[in-house]
């Protein structure tokens, strides 16, 4: 190992050994042969782990100055030494390998070595580290906070450091009252438990039983901030067995809930990884997310709901092993602001149009028992039921469910509290499902009654025949797809090629199949029930009429809907079951085709609509 001194001259040092980093000793040592032959240990870790195995006088000496520094924001390490014989060295190594070989209890082994070597040493001094902010974290925060999203920062970074930190990225502010519960609350000693008792209990009077009802809620409670330190963290969730306070852990739990915001520092990765539990499993199932850019985070992002893994300096640990990967923090904005909102927007579209559109092919088929003598009479052709799904209606919900914007992205970056709209699982709740169900049995209805008023009132061939029981159904067939394909037309606002091409490719389809499926006599059929049967229908004036008022009557709701939407402008306030939720690029420009030209004058249309949608809500 060559190193060049102050004097540029090179300097030859043997490594000896390493004692690896762990999140339990929060060290790292290595041994050291100098060019004369002495040995030395060198130890760097945070100073609650090197203050205690090094001289009260030296520490005192240093602490000030680490104590400053993290105030500061810097990220600070202690480096302490001792010198070892060669024939003591001698020993350690053979401890060290007989450690590392043990086939049982080899960390345990390994900790109780490393505990004895790492001790008597004297302290060189310490380290302070800038460690800046990527660029909009602070941003980033601030417009996930405004989502209704709670944030909790979980470090292993000293609690000036970590504080300083989250004054930096706005996550505590001026005016935020912070609640402590660390060592330095907590003193060690006899009372410590009394001690802790007695701030849990005073915390959770101010946040929860004298609270008004309206501090309780998510937004109000933005004054408070906790901090907690992983020490004070091990007595609330890992009491011991013959304590009184087992509750601690629900207590805790209701302080942070009623809190802005909750910093952990000091905090290990089983620890970062037992809070998000504790969340996890809290009332209510809360969803987690956890964002992490080394190895420490990873315990705690496979225990979330999602992990996020930011591809930083400290490694691609994180990264792998998360369900989505960023390469900076400031991402995190779009993906979930953006892409999140206006993939749940488009995943719960997609299945409860999936119900709507199923409702309404199969509602027909089950009145058609009634008036067919329960004989299990197929309203339809066994080919249109094999297609209807695969073929007929699949590729248009596809396209809707990877393509749709109902709002654009650039205004839900700019306007956060648009997320509350899909937050809670806002459009998969009781009163969207009655309003897709209620929906598609009306439109089966309108599909059925209204072919059949249609063939038992009148006759629909020129020499006065009445149809067969396949032309019915291949008439309310018919309207079953146009009016479920249209209906997503309606709901679209995002048009592209794509979409264009799939619904009216699909509308297409269906004709042409129908025209080659009832054109041509096939030979495996034994029976040809539907040979002519489209053509034969679509020769009949009435047939056409029948169809267009049917698809009309079906989609008059809708549309009366979309009318009234659009009348009403941007001071409507949508609800969850309807889409689009207010308002699209085109609806914008066509207001203020002179001014919707930039991201910037869209937001500000945007914002002018925002505020009258409040002003109606007042």
């Amino acid at each position: 190992m060559k190193v060049q001194n102050p004097k540029q001259q090179i300097e030859r040092y043997e490594l000896l050994n390493v004692l690896d980093f762990d999140c339990v000793r929060r060290r790292m040592s290595v041994f050291v042969k100098m060019p004369d032959g002495r040995i030395y240990l060198f130890c760097k870790g945070a100073d609650s782990s090197i203050f205690p195995r090094v001289p009260e006088a030296e520490a005192q000496k240093t602490r000030v100055h680490v104590e400053q520094n993290a105030v500061d924001g810097y990220r600070t390490l202690c480096v302490a030494y001792k010198e070892v014989s060669p024939a003591v060295y001698g020993t350690l190594e053979v401890q060290i390998k007989e450690a590392t070989m043990a086939l049982q209890n080899r960390e345990a082994r390994m900790a109780k070595v490393f505990d004895e070597i790492e001790k008597d040493m004297h302290l060189i001094g310490s380290t302070a580290v800038e460690d800046k902010l990527q660029e909009f974290a602070a941003e980033t925060i601030e417009a996930l906070h405004g989502a209704g999203m709670k944030i909790w920062v979980l470090t292993g970074d000293k609690l000036e450091t970590a504080q300083a930190t989250c004054y930096a990225c706005r996550l505590f502010q001026s005016n935020t009252e912070l609640l402590l519960l660390t060592v330095k609350t907590v003193e060690d000693g006899e009372r410590k438990m009394d001690q802790l008792h007695e701030l849990l209990m005073d915390y959770h009077k101010k946040l929860v039983t004298d609270a008004p009802p309206g501090k309780k809620s998510l937004v109000s409670s933005y004054e408070y901030g906790l901090v907690i330190d992983g020490a004070t963290l091990s007595l609330i969730l890992n009491p011991s067995q013959d304590s009184l306070f087992t509750h601690y852990k629900h207590i805790f739990l209701q302080i942070c809930l009623n809190c802005a915001a909750v910093l952990c520092c000091r905090m290990a990765p089983l620890q970062k990884a037992q809070i998000v539990r504790m969340v996890k499993n809290s009332k209510g199932s809360p969803i987690t997310l956890a964002v992490g850019d080394g190895a420490n985070d990873v315990s705690m992002i496979l225990e979330a709901h999602v992990g996020i893994g930011i591809k930083g300096k400290e490694g691609r640990q994180a990264a792998r092993n998360s369900d989505y990967a960023v390469p900076k923090f400031k991402h995190l904005r779009r993906l979930l602001l953006a892409h999140g909102h206006l993939y749940y927007v488009r995943i719960s579209h997609l299945v409860q149009y999936f119900f709507y559109k199923n409702l309404c092919f199969i509602f027909p088929q089950f009145l058609y028992q009634f008036f067919c003598g329960f004989s299990q009479q197929p309203l339809y052709d066994a080919a249109y039921l094999t297609m209807f799904n695969i073929c007929f209606t699949s590729l248009p919900i596809v396209a809707y469910s990877l393509l749709e914007q109902h709002v654009p992205i650039d205004i839900l970056m700019t306007f956060p509290k648009l997320y509350l709209n899909v937050s809670d699982n806002a459009m998969l709740q009781l009163k969207p499902f009655i309003y897709w169900t209620f929906l598609g049995l009306f439109d089966g209805c309108v599909f059925f009654f209204g072919a059949y008023y249609l063939f038992q009132s009148a006759s629909i061939e020129d020499n006065g025949k009445m149809a067969g029981n396949w032309t019915f159904g291949t008439m309310i067939y018919t309207v079953l797809v146009f009016t479920v394909t249209l209906k997503l037309a309606l709901d679209t606002r995002f048009w592209t090629w794509m979409n264009h091409f799939v619904i009216w490719g699909s509308l297409i389809f269906y004709v042409f199949f129908s025209f080659f499926w009832g054109g041509i006599i096939w030979p495996f059929l034994k029976h040809q029930r539907m040979h002519h049967v489209f053509a034969q229908l679509l020769s009949f004036a009435s047939a056409w009429l029948a169809i267009f008022c049917l698809i009309f009557i079906s989609l008059l709701p809708e549309v009366i809907a979309l009318v009234f939407r659009h009348m009403k402008g941007k001071t409507h306030e949508p609800d969850p079951s309807e889409l689009p939720m207010l308002v699209s690029y085109k609806q914008l420009e066509s207001s203020h085709p002179a001014e919707a030209k930039s991201r910037e004058t869209l937001a500000r249309l945007a914002e002018r609509h925002l505020r009258i949608l409040q002003m109606q809500r007042l």
